[in-house]
């Protein structure tokens, strides 16, 4: 799966960017992240789709056999025992694409993330 590289300035042009099959995960995984979420704001950082809560909350792309999701390093750390059927990395998530997203997983993580950026206000 090729994407066609061209810069990007919102979510939905990212999306567009990649085959249907690939597009509907890409939806729902921005669907999970938009419920878990709802304050977050959607934009795009370093040509990935963002979301933003009081700084970065999590970013997420479309691999070539993979969906990278970026929690930041402290998410992955906390949900290790979960993660361990997954490659991970420090503040990486890759969910291969022969297999289902574990978007329940993800609504956990993006939760926390949430909690972590809101304590980071106070």
């Amino acid at each position: 799966m090729e994407r066609k590289k061209k810069q990007v300035n919102t979510i939905n042009e990212y999306i567009a960017t990649f085959p249907k099959q690939i597009q509907d995960i890409l939806q729902k995984l921005r669907q999970t992240i938009k419920e878990s979420a709802p304050q977050a704001q959607e934009a795009i950082s370093y040509q990935m789709p963002t979301f933003k809560l009081n700084g970065n909350l999590v970013h997420f792309a479309a691999f070539k056999n993979h969906i990278g999701f970026f929690p930041t390093p402290s998410a992955v750390v906390a949900f290790k025992k979960e993660l361990s059927e997954y490659e991970t990395s420090k503040g990486t998530i890759r969910f291969p694409l022969d297999k289902p997203i574990p978007f329940d997983l993800v609504r956990k993580i993006v939760k926390y993330r949430v909690n972590e950026n809101l304590q980071k206000k106070r």
